[in-house]
């Protein structure tokens, strides 16, 4: 429809994709639905039978289709696409990914916020989660990460402690800047991490202008099967852009979902990222 952008308009761009040539509905076990429209009754207007197995297939999804959100990462986007390896690394690295130049190996892509609920805002002043599943022959192979080179803490003992003070307050159910602080202060590494964050660089421009980093060192191995240690760094193509502060508090109010859509319409539009 006139008027709208790629996201807004998904389903009529579905519908022209399809040309008329409908799928087969099924049901949750994968055999086809001959009428979802009516259920089976005593009679014409007797008590629904049990024995209706698409009905009884329907409410049960329906019943359990909310699924809880994550305590952290709650609200994020994916794309799919792959990896292609452009060097010869085998001196550090023999997994598939990394087989021969040329190489593709497709993936699947995850960003996020990391602290805010569901429902929260893409311009938050907040890490932004950088996580790629490659499928390769060997199996599946992930790459977790953030936008930030840094971590907030190193011993991971104290990881839920940190993500309590991104949530609410148990007393008021409000956030509070005290137990945020707090823990900052106390932690020379977090402070690292925060400096970073509230920095010019802290509020990246949607997912497509930011960098990604592996949070982990890896042990790879080579074709000799000799041990090297190594971080994955994710370099934009698309180069890095950042939100003001005012400018992430409009959007907040105005397109809380703005990263996401921004995404979603890129690729529509055959404006592919890269990094």
């Amino acid at each position: 429809m006139a008027g709208r952008d790629k996201a807004g308009n998904q389903l009529e761009e579905y519908k022209k994709l399809q040309n008329g040539n409908a799928s087969t509905v099924t049901t949750g076990t994968g055999a086809p639905v001959d009428n979802k429209l009516a259920v089976l009754t005593v009679g014409p207007r007797g008590p629904m039978l049990m024995q209706d197995f698409t009905y009884m297939d329907e409410m049960a999804h329906f019943n359990r289709e909310r699924i809880p959100e994550r305590v952290v990462h709650a609200k994020g986007h994916g794309a799919f696409g792959y990896f292609e390896c452009t060097h010869d690394i085998s001196q550090y690295c023999k997994a598939k990914p990394f087989e021969h130049v040329g190489k593709r190996t497709p993936l699947g892509i995850r960003f996020s916020t990391v602290g805010g609920e569901s429902g929260s805002a893409d311009t938050a002043r907040d890490p932004r989660g950088f996580a790629v599943k490659m499928y390769t022959e060997d199996g599946n192979w992930d790459l977790v990460g953030n936008n930030t080179p840094i971590f907030f803490i190193r011993d991971p003992i104290l990881f839920p402690s940190f993500i309590h003070t991104q949530k609410r307050n148990p007393a008021t159910h409000l956030k509070d800047p005290d137990m945020f602080w707090d823990f900052i202060s106390l932690r020379p590494e977090t402070c690292h991490q925060v400096s970073f964050l509230f920095s010019d660089r802290g509020t990246p421009n949607g997912y497509r202008h930011m960098n990604g980093y592996g949070s982990h060192t890896f042990k790879m191995v080579n074709n000799n099967n000799e041990a090297v240690y190594c971080k994955f760094h994710w370099k934009t193509d698309q180069g890095i852009k950042n939100l003001t502060r005012q400018q992430a508090d409009d959007l907040a109010g105005s397109d809380p979902d703005y990263a996401g859509r921004d995404l979603f319409n890129a690729i529509a539009e055959g404006n592919y990222v890269s990094t």
